[in-house]
């Protein structure tokens, strides 16, 4: 009916639309993130041109009532090719059909289409063998451009410390929105600790903001580090840890660069020329000259873990810099040097987060 255009299908289905827009979009300003919105109902009316189109391309065979394309190379567990339905008996249209419609769209097959070079789908990998039908059928339909690239970026399951699929204590779902709360509340609690044992005092504010991004970050960081293709289990203790390969980990490796950068006062902002002598300082230039083809090959791989991978290593190999090698006691000939590789290092790790979508701190 939704598909027929039938009013009350369509006022309901409107309304629901509405509401389920509202509650992501909470979602959606809490990570910082930004969506060009391109429902399924946008392609409706370009469903009736893919069955055209494969039917051009002499792909569409009718098989009891439904009108499909038999895949190459395929075969079903009877040994026959495997069909991609695109009409179902019911006269209905399928997530296929959909989806062929999209790529159509996104690669300017379709009148007034995005034109795009690269189209990238990103999915739970139980949906791997879907997508990659409808790319072969795309593929021989001739509607992916000489040159252009078509990809399906799976991901694996997110699993309790008991290594089975993420619930709650009741057996429900664990809502996104829960999660992040839960790390929030975390992290503003071991804030909170620390700064009972320095004696330290904070307004509220600042708790407040510290806490919230911290606990955000956490959670990004910690999906984002796992390769993407494996399943991984969710640990807030892990996480929220300030050692080991973690948000809060680097995060406080931009807090004490920041707090030297402070102390160096106006030599921290000035562009040095660079002169090295120490090992360490070498090490920490050699790091990061890799930023560059780190975030090509990620762009390349699709894999963000392995930008994680590189910005705690960063981190690490300036830990090792700065305990090691004296900057703002150092001599005046070397001070601008290590200073300029300190702001270096900073610049660097807030891009990399940023990358990411991970705000940094100036204090924590």
């Amino acid at each position: 009916k939704l598909q027929g255009g039938d009013p009350v299908s369509l006022k309901a289905w409107g309304l629901l639309c509405d509401q389920s827009r509202r509650e992501f979009q909470k979602i959606y300003d809490r990570l910082d993130i930004r969506l060009s919105e391109r429902g399924e109902s946008f392609y409706n009316p370009f469903l009736p041109a893919v069955l055209d189109g494969l039917k051009d391309a002499e792909l569409l065979v009718t098989d009891d009532g439904a009108q499909c394309v038999f895949l190459e190379g395929v075969q079903g567990k009877d040994g026959k090719p495997m069909p991609v339905i695109v009409r179902k008996s019911d006269g209905g249209f399928n997530y296929a059909t959909t989806d062929l419609a999209a790529i159509r769209y996104r690669f300017g097959a379709a009148p007034d289409g995005d034109g795009a070079r690269r189209v990238i789908y990103v999915t739970d990998s139980g949906q791997a063998n879907h997508f990659a039908g409808v790319f072969q059928v795309a593929q021989r339909a001739g509607w992916i451009p000489e040159g252009a690239r078509l990809e399906h970026v799976p991901f694996g399951l997110v699993q309790g410390e008991d290594g089975k699929k993420l619930k709650t204590r009741s057996g429900d779902t664990v809502r996104l929105r829960d999660l992040l709360d839960e790390a929030v509340e975390r992290a503003e609690a071991d804030l909170r600790s620390r700064l009972k044992e320095e004696e330290r005092s904070e307004p509220e504010a600042f708790i407040q903001h510290v806490a919230g991004t911290v606990g955000l970050a956490a959670v990004k960081y910690a999906d984002l580090s796992q390769n993407r293709i494996t399943n991984y289990q969710f640990s807030f203790d892990r996480m929220l840890a300030l050692q080991g390969n973690t948000a809060p980990y680097l995060l406080y490796a931009v807090v004490r660069i920041a707090g030297i950068a402070r102390k160096g006062g106006d030599l921290a902002a000035t562009t040095a020329q660079l002169q090295f002598s120490e090992p360490q300082e070498w090490a920490l230039v050699r790091e990061l000259l890799k930023f560059d083809a780190v975030i090509a090959e990620v762009e390349e791989e699709l894999l963000p873990n392995r930008l994680c991978s590189y910005l705690f290593e960063l981190s690490q190999v300036f830990n090792r810099f700065y305990d090691q090698v004296p900057v703002l006691k150092a001599e005046p000939e070397a001070l601008p040097s290590r200073l300029a590789l300190c702001r270096l290092t900073a610049d660097t790790l807030r891009l990399g987060l940023g990358l990411l979508g991970i705000s940094t701190l100036e204090r924590m």
